[in-house]
């Protein structure tokens, strides 16, 4: 039998640690696929793929063609289409599947969160008189900002918003984590921020925002993940791979 093979729906750094961890032991065949929205995605240790599979049925042939062992959904825990067709897939296919989820933020003792179901939903519950709004969730969902146009937002994103907002109020500004909280601080006092837009993504890398918040008494309007995965869950790169060794273990230690 041959090594097996592991298909890794990324996007994460998680899910490049993921593949770095694999690709060190040289006892399987990982393939990193990711979707392709970031220009200029970071350099990863092991065969990658770029590109949509076309739907929960594609990635079911992409597995059984392909021959995979193994399906690990680490996507952005708000990717919520790859992550409900990578549950689809390995359903239909009978092929074995893990989630790697960052843990969630938690609201700490000096925070001024109000949980949000959606971007838009934060945008509505900003009221009608104008705020400063740090809107940290990604160029994707910034449009919604159009809906209330009376704020001031700054917009900040790994890549450009792909047509610039129907706002007179609005500043740009490029840049990819990990931050500071030194750096957190000084943006939002530069800006005159006295809200923030966020999404419950969990980590290290964006959380030093939240930090700032707290520190300035900043509210936060956190949008809260969607349901769980219904396939099995792991919250660190560690977790994820007992877990292989345990699916995929007599396999792997064939090796051949």
């Amino acid at each position: 039998m041959g090594r097996p093979r592991i298909l890794i729906l990324g996007g994460t750094s998680e899910a490049r640690l993921l593949a770095e961890a694999l690709a060190a032991r040289e006892n399987c065949d990982v393939l990193l696929s990711l979707a392709g929205r970031t220009e200029k995605p970071a350099a990863q240790p092991v065969p990658v793929r770029i590109g949509g599979f076309g739907g929960a049925a594609a990635l079911a042939d992409f597995l059984k063609t392909g021959g995979y062992d193994l399906l690990i959904d680490a996507t952005h825990p708000f990717a919520e289409r790859i992550s409900a067709n990578a549950a689809f897939a390995a359903e239909t296919t009978g092929i074995a599947a893990i989630a790697l989820r960052r843990p969630e933020w938690q609201c700490l003792p000096g925070d001024r969160w109000r949980e949000v179901r959606s971007i838009l939903a934060a945008i509505e519950a900003l009221g009608p008189s104008p705020r400063h709004v740090f809107l940290a969730t990604g160029r994707l969902g910034a449009h919604h900002a159009e809906a209330a146009p009376q704020h001031f937002y700054l917009v900040r994103s790994v890549d450009p918003v792909e047509r610039p907002l129907a706002l007179a109020n609005v500043d740009y500004l490029l840049d990819r984590g990990p931050f500071t909280l030194e750096c957190e601080c000084v943006l939002l006092k530069q800006h005159r921020i006295d809200v923030i837009i966020a999404k419950n993504s969990g980590g290290a890398a964006t959380y030093a925002k939240i930090e700032a918040a707290r520190l300035l008494g900043i509210e936060v309007m956190m949008v809260a993940r969607a349901s769980a995965s219904t396939v099995r869950t792991v919250e660190t790169v560690e977790a994820a791979l007992v877990t292989i060794d345990h699916v995929v273990s007599p396999a792997m230690k064939r090796g051949v």
